[in-house]
């Protein structure tokens, strides 16, 4: 059986669903490329204001297939290498998307799988759900993205503790620290994220894509940039159609119904 993303739908989500089940839904440069693909059409499509990432069956991802990269050891570097540019190129895209994404965990989170969930804007995961940094206990370094996301929501020592010691973490433990937004039962991952997908989808889209442009940039922002970008996002949107909807729906107490 081949690794493949699969591709669904609920109401204006779009369910991408990580498939490999021989290998434990492990990732690889197909699925980067289908998400790539995935994503880019979403972007353009009125039909979709949000996505879901989540694995088959019972766990979400056991991050890279430790068969392939055994197999690259003995190839040109310039193989590896040309691979996590692919993972890399979905990790960006997912980061630039301008519509909300939300992973949904089950089972267990490992190394890029871990990676690919932190790139989320959501994280929902059922409370036996696991999540770890695999990398260093294979002799490994992180890829994905994990060391940039980790260090702009958590401290130093507690980052170095995820990426070196390479432990379990529990989902109720990444809730109290911040980076998993809802823990749910076992099984109910899924549902739970589409809820929270069909709340967001009810919000104007361009303010939703503003708010993650912004949140987004900020890391590298002054203060004076930071205002600059928030005045002119704040204005443009203002000058949209929503805004009117939303205005008036407001005042009208009544549910406003966006473009």
């Amino acid at each position: 059986m081949t690794a493949e993303l699969k591709r669904s739908s609920e109401g204006q989500t779009l369910v991408l669903t990580l498939s490999n089940p021989e290998h434990r839904n492990a990732l690889g440069p197909e699925i980067y490329t289908e998400g790539i693909e995935a994503l880019n059409l979403a972007e353009n499509s009125a039909d979709i204001r949000t996505v879901v990432i989540v694995g088959e069956g019972t766990l979400f991802s056991a991050g890279g297939n430790l068969q392939r990269l055994q197999a690259n050891r003995q190839q040109p570097a310039s193989v590896q290498a040309q691979s996590i540019e692919a993972l890399h190129n979905w990790i960006e895209t997912i980061r630039t998307f301008p519509k909300p994404v939300i992973a949904a965990v089950e089972g267990a989170a490992a190394g890029a799988g871990f990676s690919l969930a932190l790139a989320c804007d959501f994280v929902v995961a059922a409370d036996n759900a696991v999540f770890v940094m695999a990398y260093s206990n294979i002799a490994l370094s992180p890829d994905g993205g994990a060391s940039w996301s980790l260090m702009r929501a958590l401290p130093h020592q507690l980052v170095t503790e995820l990426l070196m010691c390479g432990e379990r973490v529990t989902a109720q433990r990444l809730h109290d620290l911040g980076i998993v937004n809802r823990v749910t039962p076992p099984g109910s991952a899924l549902p739970e994220a589409l809820t929270l997908a069909a709340r967001l989808n009810e919000r104007a889209p361009n303010a939703l894509a503003s708010i993650k442009t912004l949140v987004n940039g900020s890391v590298h922002a002054t203060l004076v940039e930071q205002l600059a970008r928030e005045r002119d996002h704040f204005v443009r949107n203002l000058h949209h159609a929503n805004a009117g909807i939303g205005i008036s729906a407001f005042l009208a107490k009544t549910t406003p119904r966006f473009e």
